[in-house]
């Protein structure tokens, strides 16, 4: 009998797979809310005064 607590290479490379994916979903994510933020906050960022 096989034993449960150990899984095979194919579903450890399917989970590796699917880790990467939503690593590089949440990078992206990331990337793109500081793009929009600097995008919405304009050049005018550097000109405050303080």
């Amino acid at each position: 009998m096989s034993d449960p607590n150990r899984e095979d290479d194919a579903a450890a490379r399917a989970r590796r797979g699917r880790n990467i994916a939503i690593a590089l979903g949440l990078v992206a994510f990331v990337i793109l809310v500081y793009v929009v933020t600097v995008v919405r906050m304009g050049a005018s960022v550097a000109n405050r005064p303080f």
